[in-house]
């Protein structure tokens, strides 16, 4: 297995040129799963974790989160990008303390968002919002500064679809230091393609959680670095539990294990995997 370095330098060179799908694993069965695909680095998730361990997103302790970090980075042979949330704190000092935490697990990447836990401000004041940014920017360089860091602005994800504060928030993450840029929930071709060019060069990020229509070329032609899914593949799992379960229980039917999955598929599957370690 390639080293915490080596995997962070992986990391690091993939986002230099072209463009790349970041997929997001909740558990190390999916992780092993989608880096057997070929996948050439993964990214987690904190609804998909969430969800597993039967918490609402954003409700999982830091301690949980950590936890998780550390057994999915030392469970793949890829590199492996921390949805790290908020960082776990309102002040800049909590999130310097929080990244320093998560540098500590192996990650290659980690992303901070400026969004709050309260409905009626949903995102930081953009002055302690760039404050943030540049004490998870600060944290990282004194360990090392090898880990990517993405910036995130939450906007059109928390009821503030506000392009132009968008981009002023993604450029001036961009001039704190930011590695990579991020804005989740926007979806149109102009929505990217400006997002793109106000932080050029520095890469964006892109979430795919819907059929949006664009397929990765299209993407990657719009100047996108990295493309993510966030929770929705394991949405995808939690759909397919979920319609499966309400059949029996409802109509007492088993019409949906029709086509799943042989137990000696995934048997083998691991299996391999496990003698390749």
């Amino acid at each position: 297995m390639p080293s915490v370095a080596e995997k962070r330098a992986t990391f690091r060179k993939l986002h230099e040129a072209g463009c790349f799908v970041i997929p997001n694993p909740w558990n190390v069965g999916s992780a092993r799963y989608l880096q057997h695909l070929g996948f050439k680095t993964l990214a987690t998730t904190s609804s998909g974790f969430a969800h597993a361990q039967g918490y609402a997103d954003g409700a999982v302790p830091r301690e949980m989160v950590l936890a998780h970090l550390r057994e999915i980075a030392q469970a793949a042979d890829v590199p492996l990008n921390a949805d790290f949330e908020g960082g776990y704190a309102d002040r800049p000092e909590g999130v310097a303390e929080s990244v320093r935490l998560c540098v500590e697990t192996g990650v290659a990447g980690l992303s901070i968002e400026d969004s709050t836990d309260d409905d009626s401000n949903p995102l930081y004041d953009f002055d302690l919002a760039l404050a943030r940014v540049r004490a998870a920017r600060s944290a990282i360089d004194k360990a090392g500064g090898d880990v990517i860091f993405t910036a995130r602005t939450e906007g059109f994800i928390r009821g503030r679809p506000d392009l132009e504060e968008t981009i002023r928030r993604l450029k001036a993450f961009a001039d704190a230091g930011a590695d990579c840029l991020y804005s989740p929930g926007i979806r149109t071709r102009e929505q990217i393609v400006a997002v793109v060019q106000a932080v050029a060069p520095k890469p964006v990020n892109l979430l795919v959680s819907a059929a949006l229509g664009f397929t990765v070329a299209d993407v990657a032609a719009m100047g996108v670095r990295r493309i993510s899914v966030g929770g929705t593949l394991a949405r995808v799992a939690s759909n397919a539990l979920m319609r499966s379960a309400r059949e029996i229980a409802e109509q007492g039917r088993f019409d949906s294990f029709a086509g799943v999955v042989a137990n000696a598929e995934l048997n083998a599957l691991f299996r391999e995997d496990r003698k390749k370690r």
